[in-house]
């Protein structure tokens, strides 16, 4: 019998990549497999931070946006086309710099003061797409606003912004349940996703680990539910969803596990945002304890 992977190389090998200029007689590149290599797509920590910036900064083109930052780099021996060689005193600064810089991006982050994350008064959901795609507002560049949405993501672009654009897609977080605590992988909760959501395409809520801003790993292997799947609605049709480490009785159907000891955020997308959501006349409820 097939396997779910099997099908997946299957799907992979139909797909021909080629640059555009050998379209009327392409050569289709392939891919590359990984093999048994770890990746993770979270950053590392401590010196090995340091020594992957140092090898990026000198294989990737520098951009005119980052010229500043390369002149910050230089001071710590992070130099395009030179070998980074701290010495043992340097070391243990950017050893203790790297952990200070993570606790302040995380708090930059996960506890935003920045007005393009406003959602709606006294909400504690926010707009994780931060950033404009260009990072350039009125008179200053984005900075804070770079760091925080780079800090839990690797891309960004117009489609992205659905609250300011009313199209594509649109990205809400949120750190703390309605009473104003942090989400607890320990516990249990339930979001209520009112009637009539307004997305013209489906919603969907997934939950990310804060430690590595990746997919959520439990043991269901169950990171997300969306209006695509067949979700146990309510009389009015709204839903319930469940999150935490104890399944729903009769609900599971509605239920991301969450793990004791892993603290969680989740990203609530709205795909091509409806009238409702951009006048907002929907409002998406916090998320509440559950029992």
């Amino acid at each position: 019998m097939s396997t779910d992977r099997d099908e997946r190389m299957k799907q992979l090998k139909k797909i021909e990549i080629y640059p555009w200029a050998e379209r009327k007689n392409p050569r289709p590149r392939g891919y590359i497999t990984p093999g048994g290599k770890h990746w993770l797509a979270a950053h590392p920590r401590g010196m090995e931070y340091w020594e992957r910036l140092a090898d990026v900064v000198n294989r990737e083109p520098v951009f005119e946006r980052d010229r500043f930052f390369m002149a910050m780099l230089k001071e710590l021996g992070i130099e395009k086309g030179k070998p980074f060689q701290p010495t043992e005193r340097q070391q243990k600064i950017l050893t203790d710099a790297a952990l200070v810089g993570e606790s302040m991006a995380k708090a930059n982050n996960f506890a935003k003061r920045l007005k393009t994350g406003k959602y709606v008064k006294g909400s504690h959901w926010y707009f994780a797409t931060v950033a404009f795609p260009d990072q350039k507002a009125e008179n200053y560049d984005q900075l804070d606003e770079r760091a925080a949405w780079f800090y839990e993501a690797v891309t960004n672009n117009a489609a992205m912004h659905g609250q300011r654009t009313g199209k594509g897609q649109v990205y809400m977080a949120s750190n703390k349940d309605k009473g104003g605590d942090w989400l607890d992988g320990g516990r249990n909760y339930v979001l209520h996703v009112p009637p009539d959501a307004p997305a013209e395409t489906f919603w969907s809520i997934t939950l990310y680990d804060v430690a590595t801003r990746c997919l959520l790993q439990n043991e269901q292997k169950i990171a997300d539910r969306s209006s695509r799947m067949d979700l146990i609605k309510n009389a009015d049709g709204s839903v319930d969803i469940y999150m935490g480490p104890d399944a729903p009785k009769g609900k599971q159907k509605n239920w991301i596990p969450t793990v004791p000891g892993k603290a969680w955020f989740p990203y609530f997308r709205l795909y091509s945002p409806k009238k409702a959501f951009m006048d907002r006349s929907w409002i998406l409820p916090d998320i509440e304890k559950n029992r």
